[in-house]
C-alpha cells in the first residue's frame, strides 16, 4: 500500500440519533463546526441518523447533514433509520442506500448493513459481487463503510447485534485489499487490527445514550505517506489518539485513551507497538493488562 503524496482528512460521525429523547443538539452543532473547521476531504456518516426513522426525525438528520460544508458526502443508514419502513425517507431525503466514492486515490464503498426492525445486520451475499467489483478500481486506499460492527467491541456487553455474515464479509474484504473498516452502532469507539486490515468504530457523536465512562465522540482520519493515524475528538473536548499505523509495513501503535473513558486505573500503560502481523503474533500484553485493570462496564444495547 502507498498512500498519496499529499496529506487527507477524513472526518467520520456516527449514531447522530436524531428525533431520540436523548439526542443533544448542541453537542451535533458543535461537532459540524469542528468537522468544517478540519476542511476534511471526505466525511463519512455511518448511519443511525435517526432515532426512530419517522419522516420529522429524518428531515431533522437532513438539516444536520446539509451543514456540513465538505464536498464528498458518504451517508449510510443504520438500524434505527430502518425502523417503520424509514429506509424509504432515506432513500428520499438522502439517495442511494449503497454508496461507492473514488477521490483521490481513495476508495469508499458504503453498504446499508440493517434489515427493517432488526438490531442485528446483514450485508448480504448477493451485494459481495458488487463490492469486490467497486474495490477493483485502481485505489492507494481502500475504505469499506458500514453501520453495523464486524468485530465484537470490548465493554459493549452481551454481543448480539452485529453483522450476521460477517466471517464471509471480513474474508471478503481481505481479498479485497480493504485498509480500514469503518462502523459505529455500539457507540463505543475501538479499534482492530485483523490481518492487514484497521477495524475503526465510532461512538455516537451527539446522544447521552452511553456505556459505562464512555463520552461523545467522533473519530478523525489523517493520511500522510508514512503514517495513518485516527483520532476520537470529544465535541468541544479533547481529541485523543486511537491508533496509528505504517501504511507501507502495517506496524501500528495502539493507544489508552483517557477521553474514551476505558482508561485504566494505572499509569503505567499508556501504549503498545506491534510489528504488524496480525492477529496471534507480536506484543499486546500491556492492552491485555490495562483491559484487566479497567472496571467492567456492560448495558442493554438493544436500542443501539
Amino acid at each position: 500500500m502507498k498512500t498519496s503524496d499529499r496529506n487527507r482528512v477524513i472526518a467520520h460521525i456516527s449514531d447522530l440519533h436524531c428525533g431520540h429523547p436523548h439526542f443533544v443538539p448542541e453537542m451535533l452543532d458543535l461537532a459540524i463546526e469542528e468537522v468544517n473547521a478540519l476542511n476534511p476531504d471526505v466525511v463519512v456518516v455511518s448511519g443511525d441518523l435517526t432515532g426512530f426513522g419517522f419522516l420529522p426525525d429524518y428531515e431533522l438528520a437532513r438539516e444536520y447533514v446539509d451543514k456540513i460544508t465538505c464536498e464528498h458526502v458518504v451517508t449510510i443508514p443504520g438500524n434505527h433509520d430502518a425502523r417503520n419502513v424509514g429506509y424509504l425517507h432515506f432513500e428520499d431525503l438522502f439517495g442511494p442506500r449503497n454508496r461507492v466514492l473514488h477521490v483521490d486515490g481513495m476508495t469508499i464503498v458504503a453498504v446499508d448493513s440493517s434489515e427493517p426492525d432488526l438490531n442485528e445486520g446483514c450485508v448480504g451475499r448477493g451485494r459481495y459481487g458488487w463490492i469486490r467489483k467497486q474495490f477493483s478500481h485502481p485505489a492507494d486506499l481502500r475504505i469499506f463503510v458500514l453501520h453495523h460492527h464486524l468485530v465484537p467491541i470490548p465493554r459493549t456487553g452481551r454481543e448480539r447485534s452485529m453483522v450476521t455474515d460477517s466471517g464471509d464479509v471480513l474474508e471478503l474484504l481481505t481479498e479485497c485489499g480493504v485498509d480500514i473498516v469503518l462502523s459505529g452502532h455500539k457507540h463505543v469507539p475501538y479499534a482492530w487490527q485483523l490481518e492487514e486490515m484497521f477495524v475503526i468504530n465510532a461512538g455516537t457523536v451527539s446522544t447521552t445514550r452511553l456505556r459505562g465512562r464512555v463520552k461523545p465522540s467522533y473519530n478523525i482520519i489523517e493520511t500522510t505517506p508514512n503514517l495513518i493515524t485516527i483520532d476520537q475528538k470529544i465535541p468541544g473536548g479533547e481529541r485523543e489518539r486511537v491508533i496509528s499505523f505504517d501504511p507501507a509495513s502495517r506496524e501500528y501503535r495502539k493507544y489508552i485513551s483517557d477521553a474514551s473513558g476505558w482508561a485504566p486505573p494505572v499509569d503505567n500503560v499508556r501504549t503498545v507497538d506491534h510489528d504488524g502481523a496480525g492477529i496471534g503474533t507480536g506484543g499486546g500484553q500491556g492492552v491485555s493488562d490495562a483491559a484487566a485493570a479497567a472496571s467492567s462496564t456492560s448495558g442493554d444495547d438493544t436500542e443501539s
